[in-house]
């Protein structure tokens, strides 16, 4: 057994981690555009990486170290992908990371960037940075913020846990994302420190989970960035662990900071849960359901809180899933939208539809009824604000 705790102060409170951010002039608003996580031992480390072909110089710069490397530095931009820049984008990293060797003597440092692609980094201004951090601070809020883009918040969280020898660990996170989600690693970073004594092979298993369980099945647009990242950083200095209780823990921590993300969507307004069930697979619920929370004209409808079931319908009937309208049955949280015998919308049964689309979060579960499979993404709305945050992102 085990208790779970919240604290405050995301990755402020674990033991032997120290973070900071600050301003180099990238950003023209007062929050920080260079931040960095280090720790006062070196780290196990384990990643998960965007699927996107086109893979960004900072994850090809982590993939040149050896499997089981360990390290005790991230050093994190805002502002510029350093992706597509070819071979001359690690080599930036690593000049970069020369001259970071005058202010800290980091082992194996990983570089992790987010912003424009096809620019290379200003080495110049990310350079500046280190004599600006205070590499003693615990400032999770800076961090946090300095590595945000479209973001309209920051996004930490931070869980003790207490095991029932009395010892205990503790988990922390920040994560950016708001535009470019798609259940495919979304386009995020997300950093996750731990003073707990995890083994390197439950990292690899658990955070392969969580991943699959939280940023995998989240969309705000449907499209996949080149630099999306996870990262699970473990110093074991607390000397205590739990591997189900560290599941637990990085499970919430992973879907709760997934669920930030929709929330904070460019434009968007609601949180809608896609469960589908019934199919003759997990793949296939999988493929129907991940097929509504990108669908575009879905989230139109859901923006015009337009309760017609067409739309749902349709987009489960065009993802090439087995499926059959005889038996097909749509409900907008429990109100039941559509089945064979009631195929048209009443006024009562509209009226009710709508007042559940107002809300700011609900559920849309479609039963295929042809089997045991079933799955349940995550996605939200598309407003007009969506339109003019892309349309001026460079600007």
């Amino acid at each position: 057994m085990f208790n779970l705790f919240s604290l405050k102060g995301g990755l402020s409170n674990v033991e032997g981690f120290y973070c900071d951010g600050v301003n180099v002039g990238m950003k023209s608003s007062e929050d920080g555009d260079v931040a960095f996580i280090r720790s006062d031992v070196p780290c196990e480390v384990t990643a998960r990486f965007t699927s996107n072909k086109f893979q960004a110089a900072p994850i090809k710069h982590y993939q040149k170290y050896p499997k089981d490397f360990k390290t005790d530095f991230i050093l994190m931009n805002a502002k510029n992908a350093n992706a597509m820049t070819g071979e001359q984008g690690i080599k930036d990293i690593e000049s970069i990371f020369d001259e970071l060797k005058k202010y800290y003597k980091a082992q194996n440092p990983i570089m992790s960037s987010t912003g424009v692609i096809g620019y290379r980094l200003n080495q110049e201004k990310i350079c500046s940075a280190f004599e600006k951090f205070d590499f003693n601070a615990k400032n999770s809020d800076k961090t946090a913020r300095a590595i945000m883009t479209t973001d309209s918040f920051k996004k930490e969280l931070c869980f003790k846990i207490e095991l029932d020898d009395g010892s205990s660990f503790t988990i922390g996170a920040i994560c950016k994302g708001a535009g470019m989600i798609n259940p495919a690693m979304a386009t995020m970073l997300c950093f996750i420190t731990t003073d707990a004594e995890i083994p390197k092979a439950d990292m690899e298993e658990l955070l392969s989970e969580a991943t699959e369980g939280s940023f995998n099945r989240i969309s705000v647009d449907g499209d996949t960035s080149t630099n999306d990242t996870i990262m699970l950083l473990a110093n074991g200095l607390s000397k205590s662990y739990n591997k189900e209780a560290f599941r637990e823990a990085l499970n919430k921590i992973t879907f709760e900071l997934a669920m930030m993300i929709l929330k904070d969507g460019e434009g968007a307004n609601k949180l809608v849960a896609f469960e589908v069930n019934g199919a003759i697979s997990e793949e296939e619920a999988r493929k129907a359901s991940i097929a509504l929370s990108n669908s575009l004209l879905v989230k139109t409808a859901l923006f015009g809180e337009d309760p017609n079931w067409g739309r749902i319908a349709s987009t489960i009937g065009a993802s090439g899933v087995e499926c059959d309208d005889t038996k097909l049955t749509i409900h907008y949280d429990n109100l039941l939208i559509y089945s064979n015998e009631q195929r048209e919308l009443d006024q009562e049964r509209e009226k009710k539809a709508y007042k559940i689309m107002k809300n700011d979060s609900f559920k849309v579960t479609c039963n295929l009824g042809l089997g045991d499979g079933s799955y349940t993404s995550y996605g939200c709305d598309l407003s007009y604000d969506y339109v003019k945050i892309n349309a001026e992102y460079r600007t």
